[in-house]
């Protein structure tokens, strides 16, 4: 199954830049960002896939010469006011869930096989060795919580407001620069019915990037997953009714440090990333992190021209 991307209106609707600037409402100049196409998790179709697309990823040539997140750090992003006072709209707990997810996931086992794709290699570049700057697997991945909800997110929002959002977040979290960004990532969570269109039926979460006067700018569009049941993982291979949460959120992280800013990082020749190729596989199971475990998916290991957990 070929990698499939947002289009029509999520990517086309744009905003306009009175509404762009009141939504970031920092000093960068968001007028004049340039968004880069949504790198999309489908939905779960009703049948946990098995490994048959077998080519590897290889590398893509990166932004300003950045493709992975040699050292990454993850922002989550708790957007408006519709999350309720002390997260009282919050059904699933999934506030929490990502909380202790994102805290543990940095040095797991399971993230480890992003570390053998890197940067700093010719584009084509399938096995790394030693050669360039590797991905990293820090512990401690999990840099800040934001709970922006002074006012309400927009009900549907666009992929443009989201972008807006990360920017707006990595001000709140003093990443202006360049240098800043390289290795940050942003996960913007919608709250229980506030999700962006598409989610569900389209695709479960995506990942993007965007420029920005803060340099280039990586985040995730996380809705709220279990507002869709089954298709984005709820006891999805038994693991229970917020699986999904995990599945996906894991999915992306992995996603944006070997693809920080699509599509110029690591792809198989269809242009998948490391998640796509393993996504909703038999194989997704219950890992050990932190002394508690989490339901995730295999990522794609070029080593094993397979599917790893």
């Amino acid at each position: 199954m070929r990698r499939r991307y947002l289009c029509g209106a999520l990517v086309g609707v744009i905003a306009t830049a009175a509404a762009l600037s009141a939504a970031a409402g920092q000093a960068a100049t968001h007028s004049s960002m340039k968004l880069a196409k949504p790198s999309v998790m489908r939905v779960f179709k009703g049948k946990p896939a098995r490994t048959t697309r077998i080519s590897n990823l290889s590398y893509h040539g990166g932004v300003g010469g950045i493709g992975v997140e040699t050292a990454p750090k993850l922002y989550l992003v708790v957007w408006g006011s519709q999350w309720g006072t002390s997260g009282s709209n919050d059904p699933s707990g999934e506030v929490g869930i990502l909380q202790r997810f994102y805290g543990d996931v940095g040095g797991s086992k399971w993230l480890g096989s992003v570390t053998q794709y890197c940067q700093g290699v010719a584009s084509g570049t399938v096995t790394c060795g030693p050669s360039g700057q590797h991905a990293g697997n820090p512990g401690g991945i999990l840099a800040g919580i934001w709970f922006d909800n002074a006012a309400a997110a927009p009900s549907s929002p666009s992929q443009t407001q989201l972008a807006a959002e990360a920017v707006k977040a990595a001000g709140q979290f003093h990443n202006t620069t360049s240098n800043s960004n390289a290795s940050a990532q942003y996960v913007v969570a919608t709250a229980h019915n506030n999700n962006a269109s598409g989610f569900g039926t389209s695709y479960c979460a995506w990942h993007s990037s965007t420029s920005s006067s803060y340099g280039n700018v990586a985040y995730t569009n996380l809705p709220y997953m279990t507002d869709a049941g089954a298709s984005c993982g709820a006891n999805f291979n038994g693991l229970g009714a917020t699986a999904g949460v995990t599945i996906v959120g894991g999915h992306e992280t992995a996603e944006t440090i070997t693809d920080q800013f699509p599509n110029a990082g690591w792809l198989d020749r269809s242009g998948e990333e490391n998640g796509d190729k393993c996504a909703w596989n038999v194989a997704t199971a219950r890992e050990a992190m932190g002394g508690t475990s989490f339901p995730v998916q295999p990522l794609w290991s070029n080593a094993s021209s397979g599917c790893v957990q």
